[in-house]
């Protein structure tokens, strides 16, 4: 009797909680729904499509892991879930889609923003009025304004109602030297600063619609009628002061007589991004040479970086070494400082006028060349320090220089431990063996090494490949090729160079074009990294002999 009393109640008490959760879940389920339904909605009414089909998919599978039973332990990682989707996963398919699109300065709106654009355009008729005006404010962010016509006429104009001449007009302030009321009734006159900073007004029509004024430029009001009319069923704009028509075109509206209008939209272009990049003389001329140089750079930083980190290590991974810990800590220090900030820095340095690297090199050339001019084979050389921003091998150099020193901190840290775990029996075994110190080097510690570190120079290759930071921040990818038709620089890399195309090259900025090359850039680093990984496969198989 006393178990099924204690029993019962905690049987329901297990239910009721149950019950609650389930409620409190589908609550919550639902605002989230509503939330998400009002968002894709208002997204595929702007035209924005791919958004509002990930809104649409992501709701989706929020409904399933939270209604589905066997979902529960993905139900604590939901949001880390959406946001992933959202931030990481829809940039890359919003990529896909933009590169298959004209989207950038031009075609930035979507085909009814455009048309919604287009058809606000005003234009002032023959025997149309214009009016000098003045405008006025209440304490409600309501307009009024005082009209003058040429021959001296005042006209007060309220939204949605007749002119009103000065003489029927009540309650106006006194008048200045230009005849423009102080004020009239509760409105108050808006000066210059106030006017640009309510341009609601340019919005309003003032006056009926057979007697309305726009507000048409800062000084002059006229009786605008409406330039452009969009005839749905036709699929055209029609040019109401001219009779001119005009056609949807690859995202441009164009007349018959080929003349286009301001606001175009966002239209699929297919593969001409790709093939514009591909055949266009225009962008290949410098791109072998940008394309050797982005492979090189690459190669090299990593080379160099890896080199001498794994030098430094293997300098101080003797532990009888002195103060070894406190100079390995000062050796950190480019790792410490932002790469904004050293990249700066560095480029200061390198200035071909005040730059202390020149001013260095200038006071010790000169006693060297004198050396060399007192010897007869080796009178010919004179050393001048180099232009650093104007000499395409030493803008080269001065970047590689730049990536070493912000470079090889990461791979003195990442070696120093795989040393660290590389056993000491193998050592004193290939001591006994007789192997000299170059010979252990070679033979035991790299192979073992690279197993460990291969991965990460696999990342820091593709890093490189795209370190769009340094070469823009340092020089802009300068000096310019000389003779190319393109906005390329000695330095620029696939991606800078992109950049230069896509948005920096006075033509404005076209995202489409930008989308296309990216995603070949990807198709690169995607083929060299599997490459890669392949190699570093080979590693694994050579450490495992050791």
């Amino acid at each position: 009797m006393t178990a099924q009393s204690l029993t019962k109640p905690d049987r329901m008490s297990g239910t009721n909680g149950t019950l609650s959760a389930i409620m409190l879940r589908l609550v919550l389920l639902l605002a989230i729904d509503a939330f998400a339904i009002w968002f894709a909605l208002g997204a595929f009414g702007e035209g924005f499509f791919a958004l509002g089909i990930a809104i649409t998919l992501v709701t989706a599978v929020v409904n399933y892991i939270i209604l589905v039973n066997d979902m529960y332990p993905l139900r604590w990682m939901v949001m880390g879930l959406v946001l992933m989707l959202m931030f990481s996963i829809y940039p890359i398919i919003l990529t896909l889609i933009v590169a298959f699109t004209n989207y950038g300065d031009g075609h930035l709106l979507t085909k009814p923003q455009s048309i919604e654009q287009i058809v606000k355009a005003r234009y002032l008729p023959e025997g149309g009025a214009a009016f000098s005006w003045t405008g006025f404010i209440n304490e409600a962010d309501e307009y009024v304004l005082f009209l003058q016509n040429e021959a001296g006429e005042g006209f007060v104009a309220y939204p949605g109602q007749a002119l009103i001449g000065v003489a029927d007009a009540s309650d106006l302030g006194e008048l200045d030297d230009d005849g423009i009321p102080a004020g009239i009734g509760e409105y108050k006159r808006l000066n210059a600063l106030q006017v640009a900073a309510n341009k609601d007004i340019t919005n309003i029509q003032f006056g009926t619609e057979l007697d309305g004024v726009k507000i048409r430029t800062p000084k002059e009001a006229a009786q605008l009628e409406q330039k452009y009319e969009y005839d749905a069923e036709r699929d055209i704009l029609l040019d109401l002061e001219t009779g001119t028509e005009f056609f949807p075109r690859e995202g441009t509206w164009v007349s018959n007589g080929s003349e286009e209008l301001t606001f175009g939209f966002q239209a699929n272009v297919g593969l001409d991004n790709f093939t514009r990049f591909f055949t266009s003389p225009a962008f290949r001329g410098p791109l072998l040479r940008i394309v050797a140089w982005n492979f090189a750079f690459a190669f090299l930083s990593v080379f160099m970086t890896f080199a001498l980190g794994l030098a430094i290590a293997y300098i101080f991974n003797d532990p009888s070494l002195p103060g070894r810990k406190v100079i390995q800590s000062l050796l950190l220090i480019p790792y410490t400082i932002p790469g904004l900030i050293t990249i700066r820095i560095w480029k200061g340095m390198f200035n071909d006028e005040v730059g202390v690297i020149n001013r260095s090199l200038d006071a010790i050339f000169p006693p060297i060349n004198e050396f060399f001019a007192q010897i007869p084979l080796l009178d010919w050389i004179e050393l001048t320090a180099p232009g650093w921003t104007v000499n395409g091998w030493a803008a080269k150099a001065a970047i590689l220089i730049v990536n070493l020193w912000l470079g090889y901190p990461y791979f003195m840290l990442i070696c120093s431990g795989a040393l660290q775990a590389i056993p000491k029996d193998l050592y004193a075994a290939a001591e006994v063996d007789g192997a000299n110190g170059w010979q252990r080097f070679w033979n035991i510690t790299l192979p073992l090494l690279l197993v460990a570190v291969g991965p990460l120079l696999v990342a820091s290759f593709t890093f490189n490949f795209n370190n769009f930071n340094l070469i823009f921040l340092f020089i802009e990818g300068g000096p310019p090729i000389a003779g190319a038709t393109t906005r390329a620089g000695h330095t620029d890399i696939l991606i800078s160079y992109v950049y230069n195309l896509a948005f920096a090259a006075g033509r404005g900025k076209e995202y489409g074009l930008g989308a296309a090359i990216t995603i070949v850039i990807f198709a690169i680093v995607a083929v060299i990294t599997l490459m890669q990984f392949r190699y570093t496969q080979m590693w694994e198989e050579v450490g495992e002999n050791v």
